[in-house]
Formats: C-alpha cells, sequence, structure tokens
C-alpha cells in the first residue's frame, strides 16, 4: 500500500479518517500532484535542476530560473541554444516577466549564462531571436560535463569565440514587456505596481491623490482626449483651493476646453517676458560698461557719447551746429547699433574723419550767408534811387480808396441812428 493510501486508509495516524465522512473523498488526482511531480525526467536532468535550486551563493530567483533553464537545456550537448520561449521559462520558474530578466541580470553576472545579441533569421520570419546558452562553469556546476572536459575547453578557447562575446541587447528589468507581462505565474497572486509619476504630476500627492488613482486619470484623460499634465498645470491654482480636488479634477476631463493650447499659450507669454527681462538686463550691462564713452557711425558723419550716469546720450551730426540729446528710449536701438557694427568705439581716425567734415559742413554753411548779405547790401543802395520821385496813384488805387470812404461814411450814419444819437 502506498503512502497515499495509507494517509486516506488513516493508518499510522493518532486521529484516524472516517469513511464515513464525506470529505474523505478527495481529489486522489491532485493529492498525487501534491505528493509528487508527475513530469518524468531524465535522472541527469534531475540532478541539475536539483544542483541548481541548492546553489546558496545566488538569489533565490537566480535559482528558480537556473533550475527552469537546466530543465530545458539538451543534456548531449549542454552548450547549445536553449529553444525556450520567455512564457514558457517564466512558467517553470514561476517568476514574472520584470523579475525573470533580473534573473537574468544575475545570472550572467555570475558568469552561468550567456546572451548572445539579438539576430534575425530570414528563413523563418522577419522577427529576430536570441537564444540562451549555458557556460562550462554553469555546465559543470550541475554536472552535465566533466570538470576536465571543462578545464580542456577553457584552455582551447581563444579570446575571439563567439561564446564569450559580451551581449550589446539587454532589456532593462524596470520596463514592463508589453502585452506579455500580463502573463504573471500564479496571476491571481500578482499585482503590478505603479511606475514612477511624471514630475509635473508630483504635486498631486500633497493633495490626497494616491499614485494608483493619478494613473487612473491618466487614463481618463486619454480617453477624453486630453493629457492629465495639461489639464493639472492650467488648473492648478483653483485645485490647489479646490473643496473637492479629486471630483473637481475628474469634472475638468470632461469639459470641452483645450487645455493643451492654453498651457502653450501661457508657456509662450512666459518664455516672452522671460526674454524680454533678459534682454533689458543685457540692454543694461551694455551701457553700463559704455558709460563716459565716445562713440562714432561706420560714415563718422555722427559722434554719440554716453553720459557718466549711462542716462542721457548726446548725438553731434557733423551736418549741423548743434547737438541732439536722448534722455528716453535710446538704450535699446544704440546697444542694436552696436551690436549690428554701425556704431563703434572712438578711435583716432574716426575722430579726424568726424573733424574734416564738420569743418566742411561749416564752409559750405559760411558760403551762402555772405552771398546773402552781399545781396542785401546791393539792395539797400538802390533803394533810395527808386523812392526819389512821387509816388504814383493808379486808377484801380483810386477805385478801391473810394469804395472804403463811401462805406465808412454809412457805418458812421447807420451807427449814430440806432444809438439814439444825431445823425
Amino acid at each position: 500500500m502506498s503512502i497515499a493510501q495509507r494517509l486516506v486508509a488513516g493508518e499510522g495516524n493518532t486521529h484516524p479518517f472516517d469513511q464515513n465522512l464525506p470529505y474523505v473523498h478527495l481529489d486522489k488526482e491532485a493529492l498525487s500532484q501534491f505528493t509528487c511531480d508527475t513530469t518524468n525526467l531524465p535522472w541527469v536532468i534531475f540532478r541539475a535542476a536539483f544542483r541548481a535550486e541548492h546553489l546558496s551563493e545566488l538569489p533565490a530567483r537566480a535559482r528558480a530560473l537556473l533550475a527552469a533553464l537546466a530543465r530545458t537545456v539538451d543534456a548531449d550537448r549542454p552548450y547549445a541554444a536553449i529553444f525556450a520561449r520567455r512564457e514558457l521559462l517564466t512558467g517553470r520558474a514561476l517568476q514574472s516577466m520584470r523579475t525573470f530578466y533580473r534573473s537574468l541580470d544575475d545570472l550572467e553576472s555570475a558568469g552561468l549564462i550567456h546572451r548572445p545579441p539579438q539576430k534575425r533569421h530570414g528563413e523563418v520570419g522577419l522577427f529576430g531571436r536570441a537564444y540562451l546558452h549555458l557556460t562550462p562553469k554553469a555546465a559543470a556546476l550541475l554536472g552535465l560535463v566533466a570538470v576536465k572536459e571543462v578545464e580542456s575547453i577553457t584552455s582551447a578557447e581563444s579570446p575571439s569565440d563567439e561564446t564569450h562575446v559580451v551581449p550589446l541587447d539587454q532589456r532593462s528589468a524596470k520596463v514592463a514587456d508589453g502585452a506579455i507581462y500580463k502573463d504573471l505565474s500564479p496571476s491571481a497572486f500578482q499585482k503590478r505596481q505603479p511606475g514612477q509619476l511624471p514630475a509635473d504630476l508630483q504635486r498631486l500627492l500633497s493633495l490626497g491623490f494616491r499614485k494608483f488613482l493619478i494613473f487612473k486619470l491618466m487614463r481618463e484623460a486619454q480617453h477624453h482626449g486630453k493629457r492629465l499634465s495639461d489639464v493639472v498645470d492650467v488648473a492648478w491654482a483653483h485645485l490647489e483651493v479646490a473643496h473637492a480636488p479629486i471630483a473637481y479634477l475628474r469634472k475638468l476631463l470632461t469639459v470641452p476646453v483645450d487645455f493643451a493650447y492654453q498651457r502653450r499659450a501661457r508657456e509662450s507669454d512666459q518664455q516672452e517676458a522671460q526674454a524680454g527681462q533678459r534682454d533689458a538686463e543685457h540692454v543694461q550691462e551694455t551701457i553700463a560698461r559704455c558709460a563716459g564713452r565716445l562713440f562714432f557711425d561706420t560714415q563718422a558723419q555722427r559722434r554719440l557719447e554716453v553720459s557718466a550716469d549711462h542716462a542721457v546720450l548726446t548725438v553731434l551730426d557733423a551736418r549741423e551746429g548743434r547737438p541732439r540729446v536722448s534722455v528716453t528710449s535710446w538704450q535699446a536701438e544704440f546697444v542694436a547699433a552696436l551690436e549690428s557694427g554701425n556704431v563703434t568705439a572712438a578711435t583716432p581716425e574716426l575722430t579726424e574723419r568726424f573733424e574734416a567734415q564738420r569743418m566742411q559742413a561749416v564752409q559750405g554753411r559760411a558760403a551762402p550767408r555772405a552771398h546773402l548779405r552781399s545781396a542785401e547790401a546791393e539792395s539797400t543802395v538802390a533803394s533810395p534811387a527808386r523812392d526819389a520821385g512821387p509816388r504814383q496813384v493808379t486808377p484801380t488805387a483810386a477805385d478801391h480808396l473810394t469804395r472804403l470812404r463811401t462805406m465808412t461814411v454809412a457805418a458812421t450814419f447807420f451807427a449814430r441812428r440806432f444809438s439814439g444819437g444825431t445823425p
């Protein structure tokens, strides 16, 4: 009689089972799966899996995956590629996909497996494949090869052997693997942990939001064609003072408002304001460096002088006699002209050219004045000759004088009559 049959019959127990009770009729198949494994493994593979599970130097997850690899590898070819999908290995190791990649990193760092780069196989499809390989160290620990064989292989291998190439394409253990990540084992006891929140959504935690709720709100916002970051950024001032921020934020996700446009417009205004402030600071710094100095334009026709307190700009044109003074709104234009090269600092050559042009302009203005004075003198000499004879009254002038005299007499008559006086 087997142990299971003896347990059911109640032999060897202090409190034997009662055959008449209903719970005695147990599921024999479940009992057999509980007491022993129904999979028949060769002795070499069974010993390799047993050794893998008892390597105390490795973490528990790495031991479980190494045991799964030992059950999957070909015992006759321990260094060959292990033809197994990730779903099969995660199922045998009872691990999630993320833990599976962490276990691969542990085994690779311990020198027990090789992870070659992914290769494309055109004869079977367009997708690439990457197979795992056991190292001689792992094969010796698992008992798949003899130690002497491992030593001979290690001494005969060259540094350029493909089995020693460091893999270049390694998956990150912190990133979920898409749709296959949901194939967890056992799925009833697995719970997906939330990732890292975006930096602009971290402030929601101070208002009572939880990480799972924030991720859920991100999905709801995407369903309504919005981004939760845009909504929070635009309505943050109102969220801080809201009585029920969670309900208020969910309501904002359903309203027909383009929060992305509002955020871009506000960021654009902020950038313009910052750019304007930087430009103003740059102008003030440049004007402060130019205080008390002389500048000329490229043609040396104008001389510009910045006052010592950099508040006034004096501009003297070579063609004008008096300078012009600018008190306000000249700093930005002066800096722009200075940076573009239209205005340069004073040099002896520019100063000499400016003085020469100024003297030439003064001489040009003096010649018309002398000519005007001579013309006035000539007219003064000729005027007594014209005024020597008596002036003659023309008929037209006499007619006008008669009409003016008549109008004056009539106006005087009517004024005296209506005022009560004697005409």
